[in-house]
């Protein structure tokens, strides 16, 4: 099934993004092989190269290495993975808050909203 990708925003960026995601999640654990660019590619339904280009900015940020004989591995740094999970976070908080206050909310009744929601999940 191919991934849900926007129009509005390079394809690559969404690519680095998603497997970002499974990355920080834990559907790629610390040292798993990733499947290859073909692989990938196919699954999301885009073109190698674009596919490629994910990779390449994913290694650049040491999520993601490159070992001849193995392939591209998920990073066994846990801080990065942590540290990119945590920035993660913080972006969806702050988009938010954003939106929250775009339909005229204070900081303090987000506040008072998330935790009526936090105690009705419970």
């Amino acid at each position: 099934m191919a991934w849900e990708l926007n129009q509005d925003r390079p394809i690559y960026l969404q690519l680095v993004e998603r497997i970002q995601l499974q990355i920080v999640s834990g559907y790629y654990k610390p040292g798993d092989k990733l499947p290859s660019v073909r692989e990938l590619a196919a699954m999301a339904s885009v073109n190698p190269n674009t596919m490629q280009k994910a990779f390449t900015e994913l290694e650049r940020s040491g999520l993601i290495i490159t070992q001849r004989t193995s392939g591209r591995l998920v990073t066994e740094d846990l801080k990065m993975i942590k540290k990119i999970q945590q920035d993660l976070a913080t972006e969806q908080i702050v988009a938010f808050f954003e939106k929250m206050k775009e339909l005229g909310y204070s900081k303090e009744e987000i506040v008072n909203l998330m935790q009526t929601a936090v105690r009705e999940v419970e």
